[in-house]
């Protein structure tokens, strides 16, 4: 058999039924190019040492043809040697998790106007330095690093509705939700200890708006639903399954490496994908990571969207993020969707 990679992708689709290929051809599109290089003489042995054979490369470019999202593959970037890092020694970070006013959240953290919300394993804290101006911390009751059972996601969840409903009493005009969780400070978080941050506003962000007007789009031009129909597409190359009432994809333009997007119907679906998912991304040594939930707006029925994205090792000196993603919109990846996808039905399939 055949084993499935990202290069593969124009064979993969032409083998789809014509339906099939239609839709995904209509959402993606995509190219493979070879990159040259010619090496000098003294850096042939040090760079097959360190590279293997590189002097060709391919390059896969997809391109989400109604979102603009573009992402350029290129497994060999996994091969960079990484420089003897000066980050902060790794094996200390439980230690610094059991510390500082997160731990004791109660006494040391403020509250909003209307009151904390408490769950079993989540309590919120006002954010003492806002995103927005409703804006609070989620802090994990548990001071350990990793919150990956479905309980512990279930009440976050919960905590995050119940505060959102709260913020909503305490202005009317704020309606639209967001659930932020950046799991330490490669994925931008200041704090060890785990916690996320929820914001409710009464003008969506750049993003969400972007979104719905592809979807809004995409109904009038096609009478479907852009989330049914980028999932079908994914599953129909091998790269979306679904999973207790949640549809899973291997995001096949990731924003960097190992990107996951989760859809669901209600909050309660996608918990238990959630769940596996971070013990997935535990499993394949995944050490920080960002989290999104779009949530429906206050009072109205949505689907829910969960992005997850890999952040890379805490301890390199390296950045995931250059010009290319901050100025050409288009990420560089060496992470391939076929191979995470092979780590996503084994932990949650199996």
């Amino acid at each position: 058999m055949v084993k499935l990679d990202i290069t593969r992708l124009p064979g993969i689709v032409q083998e789809l039924g014509p339906d099939m290929a239609g839709i995904f051809s209509r959402i993606y599109s995509w190219y493979i190019e070879p990159g040259h290089l010619v090496l000098p003489e003294a850096m042939k042995e040090w760079v097959r040492e360190k590279y293997g054979d590189i002097e060709t490369q391919q390059i896969v470019r997809v391109t989400n043809n109604l979102t603009s999202e573009s992402t350029l593959f290129n497994s060999i970037r996994a091969r960079r040697p990484v420089l003897t890092p000066r980050a902060k020694d790794v094996e200390d970070v439980q230690t610094l998790a059991e510390k500082g006013p997160f731990a004791n959240p109660l006494e040391e953290t403020p509250a909003d106007t209307f009151g904390r919300i408490a769950g079993d394993h989540w309590v919120t804290a006002s954010n003492i330095a806002k995103y927005d101006y409703l804006h609070a911390v989620i802090i994990a009751r548990d001071p350990g690093l990793r919150i990956t059972t479905e309980p512990q996601i279930a009440d976050m969840v919960s905590v995050a509705t119940r505060w959102c409903q709260d913020a909503h009493r305490a202005d009317p005009r704020a309606i639209y939700p967001l659930l932020i969780w950046n799991f330490l400070w490669r994925a931008g978080a200041s704090v060890v200890h785990t916690h996320a941050q929820i914001l409710l506003t009464h003008r969506p962000y750049t993003a969400q708006v972007r979104i719905e007007r592809v979807r809004e789009d995409y109904l009038c031009h096609y009478g479907t639903e852009y989330y049914d129909d980028l999932f079908r597409a994914h599953a129909a190359i091998g790269l979306g399954f679904t999973y207790r009432g949640a549809r899973v994809m291997a995001h096949l333009t990731p924003r960097k490496e190992h990107e996951v997007g989760i859809i669901a119907k209600l909050p309660h679906d996608l918990v238990p994908a959630l769940a596996k998912v971070l013990e997935c991304y535990q499993n394949i040594g995944v050490q920080s990571y960002n989290v999104a939930i779009y949530m429906p707006p206050i009072g109205e029925e949505d689907l829910y969207i969960v992005w997850l994205v890999n952040r890379g090792d805490l301890r390199t000196r390296t950045s995931d993020i250059g010009g290319m993603e901050l100025y050409a919109g288009t990420p560089v990846v060496s992470s391939d969707p076929f191979r995470l996808m092979e780590h996503l039905t084994a932990v949650m399939l199996a």
